[in-house]
């Protein structure tokens, strides 16, 4: 009887140990909180969005949803427009302010430095389960970025760049939860297509003068590949 009583011990410890065990191996990704999906968020959002946009896809010459988008994000003007492509042409759709800004002119440099980056980027993939409501994620860095970089460990320039909902940030661009409703429909429409976004430090069609950044000798250069980017959109 003693070693039966041991052995059913021993046998409900063994299985405790093992439980414990399980859970401690579930891998970080299933405890996820975030249920919704780029569908859940269409569900919930497209009908309401599709009203308060259809006058501006109008005005801008789209009888729906344009299948290819331009963003251009400027940082002194603290405003995002979205364009619409259509056969040559690229119309303004609609422009969003920022709700929040931190940092100064000039690129990211490096992870803290709660810089906008500066630069030719794209919309990588859309979040439906951003902290900050909906956000879209920016490319950065690019290769570009990476090639001035003075870090051999690239993990160091930083990383995790969203337009995104709500009015706070460290380094993205954030513009409300209503806007970012919008731009996440918009581009959900445009995801086959490249999404190409301009981060610029200023509206170079309005203010041709490049800041100087102290901290780099390149700043020239770049300012001219964004100029050429600006250069035949409407404003």
């Amino acid at each position: 009887m003693k070693k039966l009583f041991i052995l059913l011990v021993l046998g409900i410890l063994g299985l405790t140990i093992y439980q414990k065990g399980k859970r401690v191996s579930i891998p970080k990704t299933k405890l996820t909180k975030g249920k919704e999906t780029i569908q859940t968020i269409l569900e919930k959002t497209e009908s309401a969005v599709y009203h308060r946009l259809k006058n501006s896809l109008k005005r801008a010459g789209f009888a729906s949803y344009p299948q290819e988008l331009l963003l251009v994000a400027l940082k002194e003007e603290r405003i995002l427009q979205v364009y619409g492509k259509r056969e040559t042409k690229i119309n303004l759709i609609k422009s969003y302010p920022f709700t929040a800004f931190s940092g100064d002119l000039g690129p990211k440099l490096q992870e803290g430095d709660k810089q906008i980056p500066e630069g030719i980027y794209k919309i990588t993939y859309l979040n439906p389960n951003s902290s900050y409501h909906l956000s879209l994620k920016v490319n950065y860095p690019n290769e570009f970025d990476r090639s001035k970089t003075t870090f051999t460990n690239k993990k160091k320039m930083g990383g995790d760049i969203f337009i995104h909902g709500k009015a706070v940030t460290i380094g993205c661009i954030p513009i409300g939860d209503l806007a970012i409703e919008e731009l996440f429909v918009l581009a959900q429409k445009a995801m086959s297509n490249m999404i190409k976004i301009i981060i610029a430090p200023r509206d170079f069609r309005v203010r041709k003068e490049y800041p100087i950044i102290p901290a780099i000798d390149w700043e020239e250069e770049l300012y001219q590949m964004i100029e050429e980017q600006l250069v035949g959109l409407e404003e």
